[in-house]
C-alpha cells in the first residue's frame, strides 16, 4: 500500500494498492492535468532525486522549498515564535535532513495551509513533529489523505498565539486563508498569502484569481472582499508563495491599490 503523490499538482493522496483513477484536485477548473496526462510518484521516489532548500528570509522566517522544482513549486515558511513555530503552507517533499534542519529551527507546533493546491504532504509533516494542521472547513471536500492531526476550523478567523491570526478571505477556494504575523518585517507586520493574494512580477503589487493557471478572474465583489477581509490588520510585508515574491514594503497600501485596479480592469 501506498501514499501516492500527483506528479502535477503534488497532493498526497490515502494509501491504495494502486495509484488513484483521478487526481480530484487536478480535475478542476482552477488546477489541470498534466499535459503528458495523468502522473503519479511517491515519497521514496521524490526522496531519491530532490531535496529540500532551506533559506532564511528575515529573523525568525525560513523558506523551506523544493530542487529541483516539483510540482506546483511553492515554498513553505516557518515562522519562529516564542509560543511555537508555525509551518506556513507545506510542500509535497519531506526527508530526515529537513526534519533534523527543522527540529534544530525549534521544530513545528501547529501547521496551517492557504489552500486544497498546497495540501501537498501535511500528514507526513504532521507526524514528523506531531503537529496539528488547521484547514478551514469550507474546503474539507478537497483533504485527499484524511488523519485525526487535521482540525477544520470555522468562521471568519482564528487566533494562533503570539498576535499571529489566520484570516479566510475566500475567493481562489472557498476556505482560501492568510496569515497575519504581527511581529514579522521588524514587527510591522507581514501577510503570507499563498496565492489567495498573489505576489506579481512588478512587486509593488498583488493580484487575484479564481484559476491562475487557467487565467479564470474573481469578480468585483470577491476581490473586494479580499482586501476587506485584511483591512483591520497592520502589514508593512507580502510573501507570496514562491520565493522572489515577496512585497518588501508598503504592502497594505499595495493591496488596496491592487484591489482597486482590478476592479477598474473587470468592470
Amino acid at each position: 500500500m501506498t501514499h501516492f503523490i500527483c506528479a502535477t499538482c503534488g497532493t498526497q493522496f490515502a494509501e491504495t494498492d494502486a495509484p488513484p483513477e483521478h487526481c480530484p484536485i487536478c480535475e478542476d477548473e482552477r488546477q489541470y492535468i498534466g499535459w503528458d496526462g495523468q502522473r503519479w510518484t511517491f515519497l521514496e521516489a521524490l526522496q531519491s532525486d530532490h531535496h529540500n532548500v532551506i533559506r532564511r528570509l528575515e529573523p525568525e522566517l525560513v523558506g523551506i522549498g523544493t530542487h529541483p522544482t516539483f510540482a506546483i513549486g511553492q515554498r513553505a515558511l516557518l515562522i519562529q515564535s516564542p509560543g511555537g513555530n508555525v509551518l506556513w503552507d507545506c510542500i509535497s517533499l519531506i526527508d530526515e535532513p529537513t526534519i533534523a534542519a527543522v527540529k534544530a529551527l525549534g521544530g513545528i507546533a501547529a501547521i496551517a495551509i492557504s489552500h486544497p493546491h498546497y495540501y501537498s504532504s501535511m500528514v507526513e509533516w504532521s507526524r514528523a513533529f506531531s503537529a496539528p494542521i488547521y484547514l478551514h472547513a469550507a474546503d474539507r471536500e478537497h483533504v485527499m489523505r484524511p488523519d485525526s492531526a487535521i482540525e477544520f476550523w470555522e468562521g471568519e478567523t482564528r487566533p494562533l498565539w503570539d498576535g499571529m491570526t489566520l484570516i479566510r478571505c475566500g475567493g481562489h477556494f472557498a476556505g482560501a486563508t492568510v496569515l497575519h504575523w504581527p511581529g514579522g518585517a521588524g514587527a510591522k507586520g507581514a501577510l503570507l498569502v499563498g496565492d489567495i493574494l498573489t505576489v506579481v512580477s512588478d512587486r509593488r503589487f498583488v493580484s487575484f484569481m479564481y484559476s491562475y493557471p487557467n487565467l479564470i478572474p474573481l469578480p468585483a465583489r470577491k476581490v473586494e472582499a479580499i482586501a476587506a477581509a485584511v483591512e483591520p490588520y497592520v502589514f508593512d510585508r507580502i510573501y507570496g508563495a514562491w520565493w522572489e515574491r515577496v512585497v518588501m514594503t508598503a504592502g497594505k497600501a499595495a493591496v488596496r491599490r491592487s484591489a482597486e485596479r482590478y476592479v477598474r480592469a473587470i468592470s
